[in-house]
Formats: structure tokens, C-alpha cells, sequence
């Protein structure tokens, strides 16, 4: 057997790249990028959410949500009251083009999540992603307690 660190990061990095290849390759038709692909199946979700309620779901960045939101809203999949002064604040809704792509999208994911699934039985999905939530937890601990010689 493959040594603990070895499987586990080749594993997660394998993932992750999958991820960004189906959201690449999936999204190519409708001219959106990964980052797009989050902030659409959240609004989805959610009907509404500011830019601060995305970054923290899509764990991104403001600048890469702001990036994201301003090629969303150019292309018409959102609006936000703009009349806040803090954009961040203001909520954010999926026009109806919105809709339709987020709806596509998320469609896709259920789909996907199925197929990478297929054998697992639910309980090994609760234990898996009850793992992966306590493994998380445990590393971002660890990266805030990291001294900076």
C-alpha cells in the first residue's frame, strides 16, 4: 500500500483537478470559467446571497469573487441592487438567463455526483464526508497555528 501522505495528497490533488476539468469542459458552451460555475450553483441554491456570503461558500477570495461577479453581471446571469454603497452588501439574484444556466448547472452536478458515488453505499458517503469535514477542520487549525519565523 501507498505510503498516508503520498495517497492522500495524490488523491486530493486528483480530484481537485477532475473538478476543475469537468467545470472547465462543461461550462466551455456557455463561456464560463470554474469560478463562475460556483457562484451560479450558489445563487441557484440559495435564490440570494451577497459577495460576502459567496466567498465564504465558494472559500474564494474577494477579488476573485468580485472578478466573477462582474463577468456574471456583464453577461446578464445576475443583478444586484446596486443602490448600497458596499456592493458586498447588496444581495445578489440570477436574472432569468441566470436561471436557466443555474439550473443547467445544477442539474450537471447532481448528475456528476452520481456518477462519482456509484458504489458507494450511503452510509460509506456519511463516513466519507464526515472524514473529510474532520480532516479539513483538523488542517485548517493547524495552518492558523503555524508560526512565521
Amino acid at each position: 500500500m501507498k505510503e498516508r501522505f503520498e495517497l492522500f495528497t495524490v488523491l486530493i490533488a486528483k480530484i481537485s483537478r477532475s473538478i476543475r476539468k469537468i467545470k472547465t469542459e462543461e461550462m466551455e458552451e456557455f463561456d464560463l470559467k470554474s469560478p463562475h460555475v460556483s457562484c451560479l450553483y450558489y445563487l441557484f441554491k440559495s435564490n440570494n446571497l451577497t459577495a460576502t456570503e459567496l466567498c465564504e461558500i465558494c472559500q474564494e477570495d474577494k477579488s476573485a469573487i468580485s472578478r466573477s461577479l462582474d463577468y456574471l453581471e456583464s453577461k446578464g446571469y445576475i443583478s444586484c441592487d446596486s443602490n448600497l454603497k458596499k456592493r458586498y452588501k447588496c444581495h445578489l439574484t440570477l436574472t432569468e438567463k441566470g436561471q436557466k444556466i443555474g439550473k443547467i448547472i445544477a442539474d450537471k452536478i447532481d448528475e456528476i455526483l452520481e456518477i462519482a458515488s456509484d458504489g458507494l453505499t450511503e452510509e460509506k458517503r456519511i463516513i466519507l464526508y464526515e472524514s473529510l469535514t474532520l480532516i479539513s477542520d483538523n488542517l485548517e487549525k493547524y495552518t492558523k497555528n503555524i508560526k512565521h519565523d
